[in-house]
C-alpha cells in the first residue's frame, strides 16, 4: 500500500504583532518546536508609535500544515492578525540582496554588464571588487546570483521577502 503525501507549497504569511520583547523568539520557537521550516523572515515596525510590527514569513509546507501554522500563530496572544498572502491572491513580494563580486579584467566588465541587465546598483567599489544592490522577486535574485558565481561572487547578504497584498484592502 502506497501512502500519498501532499506536496509542499510555498506560502507567504503576513503576521501583525505587538512590538514587544520576545515575540520573534516565541514565533520562531513555535515553528521550531513543530518542525516547520522558515525560508525567510523579515520584521519591522509599521506604526508611527512603533507599537505594532509586521512579520513576513515564507514557509514551504503541504496545505494542511500551512493551515496548522496559521491557526497556531492566531492563538499567540500578541498576534493581531495572520494573513496567508498566497491564498489571498495577487500580492507584491520583493527582497533585497547585497552581492559582493571580486574580479579583474573581463570578469569585472562582465559583472558590470550583468548588473546593468538586472538593474542592480553599484553601492561600493574598489579596484578589485564591487558590491551590488539588487531588488526583486526571489527568482530574479537567484538568477542574478547564479550568473555572478561565474564572474567572481564571494559573498551574499539577503533581506528575505517583504510582501503586501494588491488592491484596496489591507491584508
Amino acid at each position: 500500500m502506497q501512502i500519498k503525501t501532499e506536496a509542499a507549497e510555498r506560502h507567504t504569511l503576513s503576521v501583525v504583532v505587538d512590538n514587544e520583547a520576545g515575540i520573534l523568539a516565541r514565533i520562531a520557537g513555535m515553528f521550531s518546536a513543530r518542525g516547520y521550516n522558515i525560508e525567510s523572515l523579515t520584521v519591522a515596525n509599521v506604526t508611527e508609535d512603533e507599537s505594532v510590527s509586521r512579520m513576513t514569513i515564507v514557509t514551504s509546507s503541504p496545505p494542511h500544515i500551512v493551515d496548522q501554522i496559521i491557526a497556531q500563530l492566531d492563538r499567540l496572544v500578541p498576534v493581531h492578525k495572520v494573513t496567508d498572502l498566497t491564498e489571498l491572491g495577487p500580492h507584491v513580494e520583493r527582497e533585497l540582496a547585497l552581492v559582493k563580486v571580486v574580479g579583474s579584467g573581463d570578469h569585472r566588465i562582465e559583472a558590470l554588464r550583468l548588473a546593468e541587465v538586472y538593474r542592480a546598483r553599484v553601492v561600493d567599489a574598489t579596484t578589485s571588487s564591487f558590491v551590488f544592490e539588487v531588488t526583486g522577486g526571489a527568482e530574479k535574485i537567484n538568477k542574478f546570483l547564479e550568473l555572478m558565481r561565474e564572474v567572481g561572487l564571494v559573498e551574499v547578504a539577503r533581506t528575505g521577502a517583504a510582501a503586501i497584498a494588491r488592491g484596496r484592502e489591507a491584508a
